[in-house]
Protein backbone atom coordinates (compact mmCIF):
# COMPACT_ATOMS: atom_id res chain seq x y z
CA UNK A 1 0.00 0.00 0.00
CA UNK A 2 1.61 3.04 -0.73
CA UNK A 3 1.36 6.45 1.87
CA UNK A 4 -1.44 8.22 -0.43
CA UNK A 5 -3.98 5.03 -0.06
CA UNK A 6 -2.74 4.47 3.70
CA UNK A 7 -3.96 8.15 4.07
CA UNK A 8 -7.03 7.97 2.26
CA UNK A 9 -7.82 4.75 4.40
CA UNK A 10 -7.07 6.61 7.78
CA UNK A 11 -9.44 9.17 6.87
CA UNK A 12 -11.64 6.66 5.73
CA UNK A 13 -11.22 4.91 8.98
CA UNK A 14 -11.47 7.71 11.34
CA UNK A 15 -14.60 8.66 9.72
CA UNK A 16 -15.91 4.81 10.59
CA UNK A 17 -14.55 4.56 13.88
CA UNK A 18 -15.12 7.39 16.17
CA UNK A 19 -12.60 8.84 18.04
CA UNK A 20 -9.97 6.60 18.01
CA UNK A 21 -6.48 8.52 17.34
CA UNK A 22 -5.18 7.95 13.66
CA UNK A 23 -1.36 8.96 12.58
CA UNK A 24 -2.18 11.82 9.93
CA UNK A 25 -0.13 11.39 6.55
CA UNK A 26 0.49 13.69 4.00
CA UNK A 27 -1.81 13.07 0.76
CA UNK A 28 0.73 14.01 -1.85
CA UNK A 29 -1.98 13.37 -4.95
CA UNK A 30 -5.44 14.83 -5.66
CA UNK A 31 -8.18 14.28 -8.15
CA UNK A 32 -8.50 17.54 -10.17
CA UNK A 33 -11.62 18.41 -11.46
CA UNK A 34 -12.54 21.08 -14.31
CA UNK A 35 -15.44 23.53 -13.37
CA UNK A 36 -18.57 25.17 -15.28
CA UNK A 37 -19.92 28.53 -13.72
CA UNK A 38 -23.70 29.14 -14.01
CA UNK A 39 -25.37 31.67 -16.36
CA UNK A 40 -24.30 35.25 -16.44
CA UNK A 41 -21.03 34.17 -14.15
CA UNK A 42 -17.55 33.55 -15.03
CA UNK A 43 -15.00 31.26 -13.82
CA UNK A 44 -13.11 33.94 -11.78
CA UNK A 45 -16.99 34.61 -9.82
CA UNK A 46 -17.19 30.80 -9.69
CA UNK A 47 -13.63 30.61 -8.16
CA UNK A 48 -14.39 33.05 -5.45
CA UNK A 49 -17.65 31.89 -5.05
CA UNK A 50 -17.15 28.61 -3.89
CA UNK A 51 -14.06 29.75 -1.50
CA UNK A 52 -15.20 27.61 1.38
CA UNK A 53 -16.36 24.31 -0.49
CA UNK A 54 -13.02 24.75 -1.84
CA UNK A 55 -11.56 25.23 1.60
CA UNK A 56 -12.96 22.05 2.70
CA UNK A 57 -12.33 20.00 -0.82
CA UNK A 58 -8.90 21.24 -0.73
CA UNK A 59 -6.66 18.01 0.72
CA UNK A 60 -8.33 15.77 -1.75
CA UNK A 61 -9.01 17.47 -4.94
CA UNK A 62 -7.46 20.50 -6.87
CA UNK A 63 -10.41 22.63 -9.20
CA UNK A 64 -9.68 24.05 -11.87
CA UNK A 65 -12.13 26.93 -13.89
CA UNK A 66 -13.12 28.18 -17.17
CA UNK A 67 -15.13 30.78 -18.62
CA UNK A 68 -17.94 30.36 -21.31
CA UNK A 69 -16.92 31.76 -24.87
CA UNK A 70 -20.20 33.61 -25.27
CA UNK A 71 -21.33 36.81 -23.57
CA UNK A 72 -24.58 36.47 -22.32
CA UNK A 73 -27.60 38.49 -23.93
CA UNK A 74 -28.07 41.85 -22.06
CA UNK A 75 -30.99 42.17 -19.26
CA UNK A 76 -32.88 44.24 -20.87
CA UNK A 77 -33.21 45.14 -24.31
CA UNK A 78 -32.60 48.26 -24.88
CA UNK A 79 -29.44 47.25 -22.42
CA UNK A 80 -25.43 46.64 -23.48
CA UNK A 81 -24.34 43.31 -22.79
CA UNK A 82 -21.84 42.89 -20.07
CA UNK A 83 -18.69 40.97 -20.92
CA UNK A 84 -18.11 39.33 -17.71
CA UNK A 85 -21.68 37.93 -17.93
CA UNK A 86 -21.05 34.80 -19.62
CA UNK A 87 -22.80 31.52 -21.29
CA UNK A 88 -22.72 28.11 -22.68
CA UNK A 89 -25.47 28.44 -24.72
CA UNK A 90 -28.80 30.53 -25.42
CA UNK A 91 -31.99 28.44 -25.62
CA UNK A 92 -34.52 31.50 -26.49
CA UNK A 93 -34.78 33.23 -30.03
CA UNK A 94 -33.53 36.30 -28.65
CA UNK A 95 -30.46 34.83 -27.45
CA UNK A 96 -30.95 34.25 -23.77
CA UNK A 97 -30.59 31.63 -21.81
CA UNK A 98 -33.85 30.28 -19.16
CA UNK A 99 -33.80 26.76 -17.36
CA UNK A 100 -37.31 26.02 -17.72
CA UNK A 101 -37.11 26.48 -21.50
CA UNK A 102 -38.84 23.83 -23.15
CA UNK A 103 -38.11 22.62 -26.73
CA UNK A 104 -35.90 25.75 -28.01
CA UNK A 105 -32.37 25.98 -29.91
CA UNK A 106 -29.37 25.40 -28.04
CA UNK A 107 -27.09 28.64 -29.79
CA UNK A 108 -23.55 28.30 -29.30
CA UNK A 109 -23.87 24.94 -27.77
CA UNK A 110 -21.18 23.29 -30.28
CA UNK A 111 -18.38 25.83 -29.46
CA UNK A 112 -18.84 25.73 -25.62
CA UNK A 113 -18.58 22.28 -26.21
CA UNK A 114 -15.74 22.46 -27.78
CA UNK A 115 -14.31 24.88 -25.64
CA UNK A 116 -14.55 22.35 -22.93
CA UNK A 117 -12.64 20.05 -24.71
CA UNK A 118 -10.10 22.28 -25.02
CA UNK A 119 -9.59 22.98 -21.45
CA UNK A 120 -9.65 19.16 -20.63
CA UNK A 121 -6.90 18.47 -23.30
CA UNK A 122 -4.71 21.13 -22.36
CA UNK A 123 -5.30 21.72 -18.93
CA UNK A 124 -5.51 18.29 -17.78
CA UNK A 125 -5.16 15.27 -16.66
CA UNK A 126 -8.96 15.74 -15.09
CA UNK A 127 -10.98 12.91 -13.15
CA UNK A 128 -13.51 14.95 -12.60
CA UNK A 129 -16.49 17.96 -13.48
CA UNK A 130 -18.09 20.57 -11.53
CA UNK A 131 -21.15 22.77 -12.40
CA UNK A 132 -23.21 24.79 -11.06
CA UNK A 133 -27.31 25.61 -12.66
CA UNK A 134 -26.25 26.13 -16.41
CA UNK A 135 -22.74 24.72 -16.29
CA UNK A 136 -24.58 21.47 -14.04
CA UNK A 137 -26.89 20.75 -17.08
CA UNK A 138 -24.07 21.33 -18.85
CA UNK A 139 -21.82 18.37 -17.06
CA UNK A 140 -24.91 16.04 -17.06
CA UNK A 141 -24.75 16.79 -21.08
CA UNK A 142 -21.34 15.91 -21.69
CA UNK A 143 -21.77 12.82 -19.02
CA UNK A 144 -24.48 11.81 -21.00
CA UNK A 145 -22.72 12.63 -24.45
CA UNK A 146 -19.39 10.50 -22.98
CA UNK A 147 -21.16 7.49 -22.30
CA UNK A 148 -22.53 7.29 -25.94
CA UNK A 149 -18.60 8.21 -27.33
CA UNK A 150 -19.76 11.64 -28.87
CA UNK A 151 -17.31 13.42 -27.02
CA UNK A 152 -13.61 13.22 -26.01
CA UNK A 153 -14.15 14.03 -22.35
CA UNK A 154 -14.68 11.18 -20.18
CA UNK A 155 -15.20 12.06 -16.57
CA UNK A 156 -14.77 9.61 -13.91
CA UNK A 157 -17.49 11.24 -11.33
CA UNK A 158 -19.33 14.52 -11.81
CA UNK A 159 -20.61 17.37 -9.25
CA UNK A 160 -23.83 18.91 -10.44
CA UNK A 161 -25.49 21.81 -8.20
CA UNK A 162 -28.96 23.30 -8.83
CA UNK A 163 -28.26 21.16 -12.51
CA UNK A 164 -31.32 20.70 -14.34
CA UNK A 165 -32.34 18.74 -17.71
CA UNK A 166 -31.84 20.78 -20.81
CA UNK A 167 -34.94 20.97 -22.54
CA UNK A 168 -33.42 21.98 -26.14
CA UNK A 169 -34.52 19.10 -28.66
CA UNK A 170 -31.09 18.52 -29.94
CA UNK A 171 -30.39 17.30 -26.39
CA UNK A 172 -32.63 15.05 -26.25
CA UNK A 173 -30.27 12.08 -27.30
CA UNK A 174 -27.69 12.69 -24.11
CA UNK A 175 -30.05 11.42 -21.73
CA UNK A 176 -30.93 8.29 -23.42
CA UNK A 177 -29.08 6.16 -21.19
CA UNK A 178 -28.14 5.97 -18.01
CA UNK A 179 -24.84 7.21 -16.47
CA UNK A 180 -23.29 5.18 -14.26
CA UNK A 181 -19.92 7.22 -12.29
CA UNK A 182 -20.38 8.22 -9.14
CA UNK A 183 -22.29 11.87 -8.87
CA UNK A 184 -23.20 14.50 -6.21
CA UNK A 185 -26.59 16.77 -7.04
CA UNK A 186 -26.67 19.79 -4.73
CA UNK A 187 -30.19 21.53 -4.85
CA UNK A 188 -32.35 23.32 -2.58
CA UNK A 189 -35.81 23.47 -1.12
CA UNK A 190 -36.83 26.89 -1.74
CA UNK A 191 -34.93 27.81 -5.08
CA UNK A 192 -37.44 29.57 -7.62
CA UNK A 193 -35.08 29.56 -10.30
CA UNK A 194 -34.37 25.56 -11.09
CA UNK A 195 -37.11 24.53 -8.69
CA UNK A 196 -35.67 21.14 -6.69
CA UNK A 197 -38.29 18.99 -8.98
CA UNK A 198 -35.57 19.70 -11.83
CA UNK A 199 -32.79 18.53 -9.85
CA UNK A 200 -34.43 15.40 -8.77
CA UNK A 201 -34.98 14.86 -12.39
CA UNK A 202 -31.97 14.99 -13.71
CA UNK A 203 -30.00 12.99 -10.45
CA UNK A 204 -32.39 10.36 -11.67
CA UNK A 205 -31.03 9.72 -15.07
CA UNK A 206 -27.67 8.75 -12.60
CA UNK A 207 -27.41 5.46 -11.52
CA UNK A 208 -24.89 6.25 -8.57
CA UNK A 209 -25.91 9.66 -7.40
CA UNK A 210 -25.76 11.25 -3.94
CA UNK A 211 -28.40 13.94 -3.07
CA UNK A 212 -27.63 16.82 -0.69
CA UNK A 213 -30.85 19.08 -0.17
CA UNK A 214 -30.15 22.01 1.73
CA UNK A 215 -33.25 24.05 2.84
CA UNK A 216 -31.47 27.09 0.66
CA UNK A 217 -32.39 28.96 -2.91
CA UNK A 218 -30.28 28.89 -5.93
CA UNK A 219 -26.42 28.74 -4.75
CA UNK A 220 -23.83 26.47 -4.11
CA UNK A 221 -24.09 25.75 -0.07
CA UNK A 222 -20.97 25.42 1.61
CA UNK A 223 -21.19 26.26 5.04
CA UNK A 224 -20.16 23.63 7.94
CA UNK A 225 -23.69 21.35 7.77
CA UNK A 226 -22.42 20.42 4.25
CA UNK A 227 -18.99 20.28 4.80
CA UNK A 228 -18.64 16.20 5.59
CA UNK A 229 -20.72 15.19 3.06
CA UNK A 230 -18.46 17.14 0.58
CA UNK A 231 -14.96 15.73 1.90
CA UNK A 232 -16.71 12.18 2.36
CA UNK A 233 -17.24 13.05 -1.42
CA UNK A 234 -13.67 13.57 -2.49
CA UNK A 235 -12.13 11.19 -0.27
CA UNK A 236 -14.05 8.24 -2.13
CA UNK A 237 -13.32 9.67 -5.46
CA UNK A 238 -9.23 9.94 -4.14
CA UNK A 239 -9.48 6.71 -2.63
CA UNK A 240 -10.56 4.94 -5.98
CA UNK A 241 -8.36 7.01 -8.47
CA UNK A 242 -5.45 5.95 -6.63
CA UNK A 243 -6.77 2.09 -6.07
CA UNK A 244 -6.70 2.62 -9.98
CA UNK A 245 -3.13 3.91 -10.48
CA UNK A 246 -2.19 1.19 -8.23
CA UNK A 247 -3.77 -1.42 -10.42
CA UNK A 248 -2.52 0.18 -13.67
CA UNK A 249 0.89 -0.21 -12.32
CA UNK A 250 0.26 -3.82 -11.08
CA UNK A 251 -0.98 -4.98 -14.44
CA UNK A 252 2.29 -2.89 -16.04
CA UNK A 253 4.22 -5.27 -14.24
CA UNK A 254 2.59 -8.09 -14.92
CA UNK A 255 3.03 -7.83 -18.75
CA UNK A 256 6.46 -7.56 -18.03
CA UNK A 257 7.23 -10.06 -15.67
CA UNK A 258 5.08 -11.99 -18.09
CA UNK A 259 7.30 -11.09 -21.06
CA UNK A 260 10.35 -11.93 -19.18
CA UNK A 261 8.69 -15.61 -18.09
CA UNK A 262 7.97 -15.87 -21.74
CA UNK A 263 11.76 -14.75 -22.51
CA UNK A 264 13.06 -17.64 -20.31
CA UNK A 265 10.90 -20.48 -21.95
CA UNK A 266 12.56 -19.33 -25.07
CA UNK A 267 15.46 -19.45 -23.64
CA UNK A 268 15.04 -22.81 -22.29
CA UNK A 269 13.73 -24.27 -25.74
CA UNK A 270 16.35 -23.46 -27.56
CA UNK A 271 18.83 -25.15 -24.96
CA UNK A 272 16.86 -28.10 -25.03
CA UNK A 273 16.81 -28.24 -28.34
CA UNK A 274 20.48 -27.69 -29.01
CA UNK A 275 21.16 -30.63 -26.63
CA UNK A 276 18.86 -32.95 -28.57
CA UNK A 277 20.97 -32.00 -31.74
CA UNK A 278 23.94 -32.74 -29.50
CA UNK A 279 22.57 -36.73 -28.45
CA UNK A 280 22.07 -36.96 -31.90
Amino acid sequence: MTNNDAAVETAGSSRAGGSKQQPKLEITEKVRVLCLHGYRQNGDAFKNKLGSFRKFANKYAEFVFITAPHVAAALESAGEPVPEQRSWWANKEDGSFKGTNKGGPAFGFQESLRCVEEAWRTQGPFQGLLGFSQGACFVGLICGLAKKKLTSIRPEFAVLSSGFLSGSLVHMSAYEEAISIPTLHIYGQTDEIIPKEMSESLAAHFKNAERLEHSGGHYFPATAQQKQTFINFFQDRLQEYLEHQELQQSGNASFVDSGAEDDNDAEVAAMTAELDESSD
